[in-house]
């Protein structure tokens, strides 16, 4: 099992320190200090004020922090968890991305969804009812401007001939990318790419972000069955998949419970197919987030590599 450090301003009330260059160091450098694979940081350009007041989070923008953090360490994964597809020009991010990826050498994953927020949608001039289109259709983009030189393409949504964007990225093809999302159709596309990462929630908080509910290990082991057999029909049984998932336990550094009953979740997460968890530490303190990270670390992350 590997872990992703979900950086800690999604926590509500998080400690302004830890949106400093010093204390993002920390935890960066924590992070890969201890063992942890990757580190992510989520999108939301331009959420609406009544969303952030009911419980939303800030965040920072994804490449800036994630190139940040590629400066300041040395192994450690940058991961955009997720990225918005459908928000963006899909040639501006093919060269944002490729440029962390470059710049890290060959560190980026990206984990890349179509979005929830009808605010968010409206703020950026985005149509939401055409983002499953838009999302497919950047996929494409994004693939083509990493892999092809000179590339063209036409879509319904974009046009170009002859682009060449250099410097490709380091890893070949592009950077790794996860589908995010629980539907069937994200389930679709990650048998296509290179990993699924669903959300492990009730149908009540699912339906916040509009994806349907999936609430057991075992439902969830059923669809993780899903996607490895149709990835293994499309690519061949060799082909690399990742599947990381976010469960109600991801905040248990900031709420510890039974560490046997914890470790126990990872391991039936783990017979269900899983090969990545996602962590929120807490963000009440720069402090308090390392302290999380190292002390975690002891107690689950070297177990589980001893086993």
């Amino acid at each position: 099992m590997k872990f992703t450090v979900d950086y800690p301003i999604v926590n509500v009330g998080y400690d302004p320190a830890l949106v400093t260059a010093a204390g993002m160091t920390r935890v960066a450098r924590a992070a890969e200090e201890c063992g942890y694979d990757a580190i992510s940081f989520s999108e939301h350009p331009a959420p609406s004020h009544k969303w952030l007041s009911a419980g939303g989070h800030e965040s920072l923008d994804q490449t800036s922090a994630l190139a940040f953090c590629a400066a300041v360490t040395s192994r450690l994964r940058l991961m955009t968890y997720l990225l918005v597809l459908p928000y963006h020009n899909p040639f501006l991010t093919a060269k944002a991305l490729s440029t962390v990826d470059v710049l890290s050498g060959g560190r980026l994953t990206v984990v890349a969804g179509t979005g929830y927020l009808r605010s968010e949608f409206l703020a950026l001039n985005v149509d939401m009812t055409a983002r499953n289109e838009l999302f497919d259709e950047s996929l494409e983009v994004l693939r083509g401007a990493w892999s092809e030189v000179p590339f063209a393409y036409q879509g319904k949504h974009f046009t170009a001939r002859g682009v060449a964007s250099l410097p490709a990225p380091v890893q070949p093809g592009g950077p790794p990318v996860l589908i995010g999302g629980n539907s069937a159709r994200a389930r679709a596309r990650a048998a296509r790419n290179q990993g699924w990462s669903p959300l492990m929630v009730s149908p009540e908080v699912a339906r916040t972000s509009r994806t349907p509910g999936i609430a057991t290990v075992a439902e969830l082991a059923a669809q993780v069955k899903q996607v490895r057999d149709a990835a293994a029909a499309v690519k061949g049984t060799d082909a690399p998949l990742t599947i990381q998932v976010h469960t109600p336990q991801a905040g248990f550094m900031q709420r510890p419970g039974s560490a046997e009953e914890h470790r126990d979740h990872l391991g039936q997460l783990a017979d269900a197919g899983v090969d990545s968890f996602v962590l929120r530490p807490p963000g009440d303190s720069a402090d308090h987030t390392v302290e999380a990270l190292h002390q975690y670390a002891q107690t689950f992350l070297k177990g589980w590599a001893a086993a």
